[in-house]
């Protein structure tokens, strides 16, 4: 049976389509399509944010450690729930290394991990990636819950929502970055 051209390229359209979505290497071009199609985070309108009432929030750090986001309450602080399995996730935390890297000594910085902590430790590890990574122990406050991840949220010292993204973006943007010194300086 002789294939004709038409055949042929049909054939490596689904082999591509097949690869991308159902192998490692389709995960990567997922990560690497992130990565080139962020932007900048939108900033809140200051007449629509809303204020966080409840820091009730019980959390164990990746060393066993537990904490309550309550002692983080009047800093400025920023939230981003992600997972090792998805590639937003994992495409937008380049940026987040090189933000935390800068303003992790002025900044309070929660990774929330939707994963198993052996998948979370064997990625930090293997990326060198050293970010304050956290796990819940009790329900995400309503106004930081997101049904898709990654969501990212940066409050200011009033406990607004200065910043609520999903999706991937660039963290190590300039606007961030402003942003952040303009929040630390109120």
């Amino acid at each position: 049976m002789k294939l004709s051209k038409e055949q042929i390229g049909n054939l490596i359209w689904i082999l591509a389509i097949v690869l991308i979505l159902f192998t490692p290497i389709g995960f990567h071009a997922r990560v690497l399509a992130g990565r080139i199609f962020a932007f900048d985070a939108d900033i809140v309108q200051k007449e629509e944010r809303k204020e966080l009432d409840n820091y009730n929030w019980s959390l164990v750090g990746i060393d066993g450690y537990a904490t309550n986001f309550k002692s983080y309450q009047n800093r400025v602080t920023v939230v981003n729930l992600w997972a090792t399995w998805c590639p937003p996730c994992v495409a937008e935390m380049p940026s987040f290394v090189n933000l935390y890297e800068d303003y992790g000594d002025k900044v309070d910085f929660f990774f929330v991990a939707n994963d198993k902590k052996e998948k979370v430790v064997a990625f930090l590890e293997k990326k060198g990636y050293a970010l304050p990574v956290y796990f819940e122990t009790s329900k995400t406050p309503e106004l930081l819950s997101s049904k898709s991840i990654p969501a990212t949220f940066i409050l200011n010292k009033a406990g607004e929502i200065v910043v609520e993204e999903h999706g991937v973006a660039d963290w190590d943007s300039k606007s961030t970055r402003e942003l952040l010194d303009t929040l630390l300086s109120e």
